[in-house]
């Protein structure tokens, strides 16, 4: 079953976030952007084969990973739906995230926190996927607060110059 692959949607944008903060200063420049723009690739390959899966099972399925919380007949899985409009969303995320990506490979360079700008990025990729994919209000909440947060971060990145700091 294709959509068996959701997971991965949130693993890589999330293996090329880990990847970056344990040893993006130590590479040469691109390589920290490289990492972060296959991870977010990856993820768009994915929601291609979602995609396609979509043809055979129309009507989508939900994923469950696990329980977030059980309390007496409260049940709130870590759950994901995949319908037409969830991996539209997530073709959106990941194709245009990996875009942005390529871009700020080369409009970053230079940089000194250059790996630390793709930590963001590819947090907010994860955190925009776990939004769009959500089939709960608590997890749709961390993804919205994720998003929120990295938006945060990224319009801040400069904080330490002078019109970073006052956009």
């Amino acid at each position: 079953m294709m959509f068996a692959l959701v997971p991965l949607l949130l693993i890589f944008p999330l293996a090329g976030l880990l990847l970056n903060l344990l040893t993006g200063r130590r590479w040469r420049e691109p390589a920290a952007g490289v990492v972060a723009t296959v991870a977010t690739g990856l993820a768009f390959g994915v929601a291609v084969l979602l995609l396609v899966g979509l043809r055979s099972e129309p009507a989508g399925a939900i994923i469950t990973l696990g329980r977030w919380l059980q309390v007496g007949t409260l049940d709130i899985p870590i759950a994901f739906q995949v319908d037409t409009l969830s991996v539209t969303m997530a073709l959106v995320v990941t194709g245009v995230g990996t875009l942005i990506h390529i871009y700020a490979i080369g409009y970053m360079q230079g940089d000194p926190d250059f790996s630390r700008f793709f930590i963001y990025l590819n947090l907010f990729i994860a955190a925009m996927l776990l939004l769009v994919l959500a089939d709960n209000f608590l997890l749709l909440f961390v993804g919205w607060e994720g998003v929120g947060l990295c938006s945060y971060l990224l319009i801040s990145f400069w904080f330490d110059r002078g019109e970073g700091g006052t956009a």
